[in-house]
């Protein structure tokens, strides 16, 4: 049986609750502070710190004791093969989104705390303690901007006048070596003024950030390959409830799964036909799909 929207909205409350008073002081106090205490994950640009691992823990912890019989996912217990998002409600949890940022002090760091049920994103709240941001939503319930209601201006949606978010990742080669190149070659098309001509490109080092921005319309378009459900789905939630749309990030892919880990999400301020042809027309702009 389905959460009820008030059981999803008191989820969402007790979220942004223990975000603002337990773990976005303790992750503005660490940032800037933690050169020496990281290690590698898949490659130079790829890296947990000790605080990724003990913030989770406090996360995991106090959801288990809230909500005892609901699943959870974290970026730094996750077990390549093993663990699954089944049709339970699951927290999928990133302790630190943006490791990178967090380890120099750049302030686009932030905690991601989503919640899934039939493997769609219900709940969502993303902090960025730096900035004092705090994005959160709950299916049926809005979304949100630190308890101010997000409304996205209503606006034309076409590639020559978007702003687009965009991040190289941590994965830069693969097994063919292609998905890079196909990600630049894309970035060409976007940018070129014989190709899309977009306005520009934006790349703030966080997936959850980038999904937020564009759920306030401050971008227009998000699009990348190699994130994982738990760099997306706090923001998907809050994405949609703002009136946005998420599509895959390969042409033709519709029907995208938060762990598909390849995205397009669209700002809202649009009908869904609109943001329906502006996915399609950005599509012809990918020369071949990204695999991982």
């Amino acid at each position: 049986m389905a959460l009820k929207t008030t059981e999803l909205k008191e989820i969402e409350n007790t979220i942004v609750k223990f975000l603002r008073e337990e773990i976005g002081p303790l992750l503005k106090e660490k940032a800037g502070t933690k050169f020496d205490s990281y290690k590698d994950k898949a490659n130079d640009v790829d890296l947990v710190t000790v605080m990724d691992t003990k913030i989770e823990k406090m996360i995991r912890e106090f959801l288990a004791e809230k909500y005892p019989s609901f699943e959870f996912i974290g970026e730094e217990s996750y077990i390549k093969g093993v663990t699954k998002i089944s049709e339970k409600p699951t927290f999928i949890v990133d302790p630190i989104d943006g490791t990178l940022n967090f380890i120099h002090g750049y302030p686009f760091s932030c905690t991601s705390i989503g919640l899934t049920e039939y493997g769609k994103p219900v709940v969502g709240a993303v902090f960025n303690p730096h900035l004092n941001q705090l994005f959160h939503a709950s299916k049926g319930n809005g979304a949100y901007m630190n308890d101010t209601k997000i409304n996205v201006k209503e606006r034309s949606l076409v590639l020559q006048k978007s702003l687009f978010a965009f991040e190289g990742g941590a994965e830069r080669t693969d097994a063919k070596g292609t998905n890079f190149d196909i990600k630049m070659a894309t970035l060409r098309n976007l940018l070129s003024e014989n190709s899309a001509f977009m306005h520009g490109m934006r790349t703030l080092g966080s997936a959850a950030l980038n999904m937020c921005y564009t759920a306030t319309g401050e971008v227009d378009v998000y699009w990348e390959g190699g994130p994982w459900a738990w760099d997306v789905t706090a923001g998907w939630c809050i994405l949609e409830e703002a009136g946005g749309f998420v599509a895959g990030g390969n042409p033709g892919d519709w029907n995208v799964h938060v762990d598909s880990r390849c995205y397009l999400a669209v700002r809202g301020g649009a009908s869904l036909k609109e943001q329906k042809a502006f996915v399609s027309e950005f599509w012809k702009q990918i020369p071949a799909p990204l695999k991982y």
